[in-house]
């Protein structure tokens, strides 16, 4: 049953089968083992280093989950903090503010309400995925019996307290609004659709009571554990209630977030989605004001715009593989101060590289305050090429056909980072290789529509079949 919970950058699967409480148990030993082990090696001794901070969200399935999580972690002799009903970022700030070994958000982000999961991070939130540690948690969790696992004699195992870190949270995620908005000299209205998700709990205990902010909130009752419509932004159909609100008009921008809230979806004034990669390039000025010079990590697959807006503000492009462990990395490796991806993760080196939903809001709101024109026109500057979108195709042999391609364009500049990027001048492709499906993506960007469409027909003759929606 293990094999069937564990993915490449979490643990999550249906509830009650295949993940149950009692592989909750055993991922919550094996998880404490590896992550206390971790600490150990890097020398911290303090009782800190012993301590795993969980938090959850508001599924029907996670207050069990939870409970046998820790359990587990308490029976391989960590000790716990218990951080209650938050966002998944909250976790991730827990984790740095208390100096923990690592933290466990109980959560299955976007998926619908009979999926669960677990996130695990290390020391100072950094990312556990299969290249990272989820396959050595795998292994010991596969090892690992309730009956028969014993602490070493005179062991005793670790304890559980609760700790209320939101006023801290609070107070961290504050700094970064403009403080034209927090006196209310700037008076901004918003709408946000939390998605029934850890968002309709984060944005009342922490932006509430900002003198600038009206806030309009759809969806934000999460005590049911269910969902309106599914908790996934990038889907377009679970923007049009939000989008019907802001019919109304009146607002300088809508938010609609995923589940646990570390991503979200930014509308401009008239309701119509920001495209992630264009909405990076428009927050580049200002992340690149508070560290000038510095690198700006964003996802291989997004328009050539947001490379070249990046040096237009003296910043340093850094591109990346997509998928959150890597795209935390690169902007730890690189200095970076933010990165971005399509998906809506958006990350911040004053979160600590990680993704932050609520930090990506204070970003857009802070730079909404000092703009003196609409947010659908303060985009636009970004919107220098035409995108095709992400277009998929049923294959079989998935690296064979890149090969094909490649070969097919011997004069294009090419590089395989993440699948394949072809640059041949007048447009530029990536094609990547979905982890779990026979499927290849295509995102394809040139100057104008026709080059666009008739790149793509060309380009998909080697991709397989399309994959109509």
């Amino acid at each position: 049953m293990l094999a069937k919970v564990f993915k490449a950058y979490d643990i999550r699967a249906t509830y009650p089968k295949p993940l149950d409480e009692g592989i909750a148990w055993q991922v919550g030993y094996a998880t404490a083992q590896y992550l206390l082990k971790d600490a150990a090696d890097a020398g911290a001794i303090d009782p800190m280093s012993r301590t795993i901070c969980v938090g959850r969200d508001m599924r029907k399935s996670s207050p069990s989950l939870a409970k046998e999580l820790k359990q587990g972690m308490r029976d391989a002799g960590a000790s716990v903090i218990d951080l209650g009903l938050v966002d998944t970022p909250f976790v991730y700030f827990a984790i740095n503010h208390l100096g923990c070994a690592g933290g466990v958000q109980v959560t299955a982000s976007h998926n619908p309400a009979n999926y669960n999961g677990f996130k695990i991070s290390k020391r100072h939130a950094k990312p556990v995925g299969q290249d990272t540690g989820l396959a050595e948690i795998q292994r010991l969790a596969a090892m690992v019996e309730r009956e028969k696992a014993k602490l070493p004699a005179g062991q005793r195992g670790g304890h559980e307290e609760s700790r209320d870190l939101w006023s801290a949270y609070r107070e961290h995620l504050r700094s970064f609004i403009d403080p034209r908005v927090l006196s209310g000299e700037r008076t901004l209205k918003i709408a946000i659709d939390a998605s029934n998700g850890m968002a309709g709990t984060m944005v009342p205990k922490v932006f509430d009571g900002i003198k600038g902010l009206a806030i309009e909130p759809l969806y934000f009752d999460n005590s049911k554990g269910e969902f309106v419509h599914e908790p996934n932004p990038l889907v377009a159909a679970n923007l049009r209630d939000l989008q019907a609100v802001m019919a109304k008009g009146g607002f300088d921008a809508g938010f609609c977030f995923d589940g646990d809230a570390d991503r979200c979806i930014v509308l401009d004034e008239k309701g119509a989605p920001i495209g992630c990669d264009l909405l990076l390039g428009w927050l580049v000025a200002d992340a690149l004001k508070r560290a000038p010079g510095s690198a700006v990590v964003f996802d291989l697959r997004s328009s050539r715009s947001v490379a070249e807006i990046i040096r237009e503000n003296g910043g340093v492009p850094v591109e990346s593989k997509v998928g959150h462990v890597f795209m935390k990395a690169r902007l730890a490796e690189s200095r970076g101060s933010i990165g971005g991806e399509l998906s809506g993760h958006f990350y911040f080196a004053d979160m600590w590289n990680t993704d932050s939903g609520a930090r990506a809001f204070a970003a857009v709101v802070s730079a909404l305050a000092g703009a003196k024109a609409p947010l659908s026109k303060l985009i636009a500057p970004c919107k220098r090429y035409v995108q095709s979108g992400e277009i998929n195709f049923e294959n079989e042999d998935k690296l064979g056909s890149l090969a094909r391609l490649k070969a097919a364009y011997p004069r294009a500049k090419t590089h395989e980072l993440d699948g394949l990027s072809i640059d041949a001048g007048d447009w530029w492709a990536n094609i990547r290789m979905s982890n779990t499906e026979p499927l290849l993506r295509l995102n394809l960007e040139a100057r104008d529509e026709a080059t666009v469409a008739t790149k793509v027909a060309e380009v998909s003759e080697f991709l397989g079949h399309r994959v109509e929606h």
